[in-house]
């Protein structure tokens, strides 16, 4: 009955969603099939009814937060089924219960996901009905799949939450895997949906539908695919950290600590390994936005939106600089690690140097004296530093500092015992430097060289740190084969400053994450759907740095809100279970007595009446 209860309101979200879709399929069906002039169309919108709100705006937040929350449940059924499958080889149980502690969140974020969604779906028929229909001309056939989709995913996460332990352990896995693929095909049929907007294909010079797949297999649908599905693994991962640092705030007792320490470090751990890659799927979206055109490339990267990646510079800086200053804290709780602490002030010099490159702009905003002083916008000797060839530098050595930092916390309470230790251990440094060599030079040589010549010096930079990162930690793995352990890792020895980094690194990235979205979006400028569909609604301009800045701060602000009551929900689950207070014990007989006796004693006053005066 209990399960029951709990499974009722996530199935009447899906099942609201699922209704609300149906309308939709059903509407964009009969469009399609009509002979509406679409696009001659200059009306089709509505003005949100909460004056001081636009619609835009209203959609904005509600659109990101949906995302949030959709990246979160896309992502930690991901890595909670690899942590799983770890328990499940070993035969630890902490893997086991620990991956089910990071399912538990699930429950209650499915919920505010399709609750989102369905408010997203209602806002876009209602307030922007012509985006709307245009969109349900191009991709009705795809909403079949989808719902059918999100149907099993339903099944396939309630069935894996709820038959935890319950069933045979691979048939448990296997219902792992599908909640996994299930998932990821939702997210690649959205993602066509959106990336069209930017990039459209499949549709002639009209508009019409030509060929639904050259519409879904656009220049950036594949490249945002693989850009969110590292992304979310790393959002999801710094949520699940968040949700350790707070219960490991919360613990009474020295076990209760040790475990969420665990769990903290492995959800950061998460985080940061997807973190890792992320800029390189990041330029591989650039490159092909760059391909569909060139204008809408630049629109990206210069102008208005070149500021926009300076504050981008600034978050992932500082995401850097926490995840390091974390693994150098979590050092202190191995015994065997005070070997590898002089290294520290080197590694943070330079990710310092690093974030002021990646931080310095190409143009500076100046007076006209002041401008007049440097000889133009740009600073005579800063101003090298603004630009692709520094910034693709500095984000691979920043990349390589932060791996070194991994490799050292790794290694902290290990001594090598194969004999060809020293000689491994020089293969490693020697690889670090011939890359560092490698990107420094491509760095420099980018200055020479045309811009076509310069954006295609950023593949062979990002080959040789992948190439740095795979080969030493190959090299690491057998040279710490059977290593001598000088001593376990103390869990739950972590100071209190620790988990407020957890805290700050899941913030920053909800923050970068909206902040890219907008960036994303408003590229198009006045355009629904880029060169297609024009956007005419009395919001058809691009906002203020500032002003969208304070919309993403606000919806980083409601979603944490949101994401607090999930911690909360799921804490209860550990909670004992309620006890009703003992009743007041009876008046004794003496009490009772009548007045006038000798021996009686004044009647005990209750004690709700004691604590009132």
């Amino acid at each position: 009955m209990k399960h029951r209860k709990a499974l009722s309101k996530p199935f009447l979200a899906v099942s609201f969603l699922l209704l609300c879709v149906f309308v939709f399929v059903w509407d964009g069906a009969q469009a399609a099939g009509s002979s509406m002039p679409l696009l001659q169309d200059a009306g089709g919108y509505r003005p949100f009814p909460i004056e001081g709100i636009s619609s835009r705006v209203a959609m904005w937040v509600v659109a990101e937060l949906h995302l949030m929350f959709a990246a979160f449940v896309l992502a930690v059924p991901l890595f909670a089924l690899i942590i799983e499958f770890i328990g499940y080889k070993t035969g630890d149980r902490r893997y086991d219960e620990l991956a089910y502690e990071f399912t538990k969140l699930l429950s209650v974020s499915f919920s505010f996901t399709a609750t989102l969604g369905a408010l997203l779906t209602f806002g876009l028929i209602v307030l922007y009905p012509k985006l709307t229909e245009y969109l349900m001309s191009i991709f009705s056939w795809t909403f079949f799949p989808y719902v059918l989709l999100f149907f099993l995913e339903a099944i396939f996460l309630y069935s894996y939450y709820y038959g935890w332990g319950k069933m045979n352990p691979k048939v448990h896995l296997l219902l792992g895997v599908l909640l996994n693929l299930t998932g990821t095909a939702i997210m690649f049929i959205a993602d066509a949906w959106l990336t069209f907007m930017n990039t459209p294909a499949g549709i002639d010079e009209a508009g019409n539908l030509v060929s639904l797949w050259g519409a879904i297999n656009n220049y950036t649908w594949m490249p945002i695919n693989i850009h969110r599905l590292i992304a979310n693994v790393a959002f999801g991962g710094s949520i699940a950290a968040a949700y350790g640092a707070y219960k490991f705030l919360g613990a009474r007792t020295e076990a209760e600590k040790a475990h969420y320490d665990w769990m903290g470090y492995v959800g950061n751990f998460i985080a940061i390994s997807a973190l890792l890659p992320l800029p390189f799927a990041g330029y591989w979206l650039g490159r092909e936005i760059y391909a569909f055109s060139q204008t809408l490339g630049i629109t990206l990267m210069g102008g208005t939106f070149s500021w926009l990646f300076i504050i981008q510079a600034v978050l992932i800086g500082n995401l850097f600089l926490a995840a390091n200053y974390y693994l150098w804290l979590g050092m202190e709780r191995i015994p065997g690690s005070e070997r590898y602490r002089k290294f520290i002030k080197y590694l943070l010099a330079s990710i310092t140097a690093c974030f002021i490159v990646w931080a310095t702009p190409h143009s500076l905003v100046a007076t006209v004296e002041e401008a007049r002083q440097m000889g133009g916008a740009h600073h005579p000797v800063l101003g090298v530093l603004g630009v692709m060839s520094a910034k693709n530098t500095a984000v691979n050595i920043l990349i390589l500092t932060t791996f070194i930092s991994f490799l050292l916390y790794r290694r902290s309470n290990k001594e090598a015992t194969v004999s060809w230790a020293k000689a491994g251990k020089t293969a490693q440094f020697a690889i670090f430097a011939v890359v560092v060599g490698i990107v420094v030079f491509l760095g420099v040589y980018g200055y020479f060289v045309e811009a076509t010549v310069r954006i295609g010096l950023s593949v062979p930079q990002v080959l040789s740190v992948l190439f740095a990162m795979v080969s030493v930690t190959i090299i690491d793995i057998f040279l710490f084969r059977d290593a001598k352990i000088t001593g376990p890792i103390q869990w739950g020895k972590m100071p209190n400053r620790a988990q407020y980094a957890l805290f700050f690194i899941a913030i920053t990235f909800a923050w970068t994450m909206g902040l890219m979205g907008y960036v994303r979006a408003g590229m198009r400028q006045h355009w629904h759907v880029y060169g297609v569909l024009e956007d005419t609604s009395p919001d058809a301009f691009t906002p203020t740095l500032g002003f969208a800045s304070n919309v993403i701060s606000v919806t980083v602000l409601i979603f944490f809100t949101f994401i607090a009551i999930v911690f909360w929900i799921t804490g209860l689950s550990g909670r004992k279970a309620w006890v009703a207070r003992p009743d007041v014990p009876p008046e004794d007989e003496t009490a009772q007595a009548l007045p006038g006796d000798g021996d009686a004693q004044p009647a005990k006053q209750p004690a709700w009446e004691g604590a009132a005066s």
